[in-house]
């Protein structure tokens, strides 16, 4: 069961733009100006685009130094970051009612780097029932699908062999959803970000849901 964060599990929406801002000119001297978009997209893409669109060529080093400051950034956020944000309906309940069903390993994919993922989930206290040394994580790849490739083969090495039928991605973007779709896995949509339900169907998403306030209907569709 690989989950996404944002807009899926925790709405902190607007924390990544004020580090951004705040990171690209501590590293470059280079103002903000633009800001792309975030939604399903991983982090090494994000940085990426933003020293390109300040006209910095996005180098390892660069590229490297952005992502320690985003790191500090959101530790330097953690006694305020609560405050600025929320829990999305039903997720501390689905989280604890798959880990109490002990039929599903739990881990991420997210666009996040893995420590921002933790002082995220951690801050709401979602992190318990979370695998975080098998997560897919936004460091690893511009294209999502390479970190559920990612994530499932550090599962079968730390726990069993999957199938690919076994394997459940839940996301509330169409990036998630291909990202499953890639792999051949279960792509639960959760319309809970900018996409609605429609827009998640399209995709491809074999089940959506309009949140994950049912935890019946979260079961079914991880477990059914």
């Amino acid at each position: 069961m690989l989950w996404d964060i944002d807009q899926t599990l925790i709405d902190l929406r607007g924390a990544g733009r004020e580090w951004y801002a705040r990171v690209l000119e501590e590293v470059t001297g280079v103002p903000m100006t633009g800001m792309p978009s975030f939604f399903g997209r991983t982090e090494l893409a994000i940085t990426s685009e933003v020293l390109r669109l300040h006209g910095i060529e996005p180098d390892e080093e660069t590229v490297r130094k952005v992502w320690a400051g985003l790191v500090t950034a959101a530790q330097q956020s953690l006694a305020t970051m609560a405050g600025g944000g929320f829990v999305l309906p039903g997720a501390e309940s689905a989280l604890a009612a798959l880990a109490l069903e002990g039929r599903a390993v739990q881990s991420l994919v997210t666009g996040n780097l893995r420590e921002i993922a933790w002082h995220k989930l951690a801050t709401f206290r979602l992190h318990e029932h979370l695998d975080f040394e098998i997560g897919g994580y936004g460091s690893l790849s511009a294209h999502r699908p390479d970190l559920v490739a990612y994530a499932v083969e550090q599962a079968a090495t730390r726990h069993s062999p999957f199938a690919r039928g076994a394997v459940i991605v839940i996301g509330d973007t169409p990036h998630d959803i291909d990202a499953a779709l890639a792999h051949g896995a279960t792509a639960v949509g959760v319309a809970t970000g900018r996409f609605d339900a429609a827009a998640l169907r399209e995709a491809g998403a074999h089940v959506v849901l309009k949140d994950l306030s049912d935890t019946g209907a979260v079961l079914d569709a991880v477990l059914g």
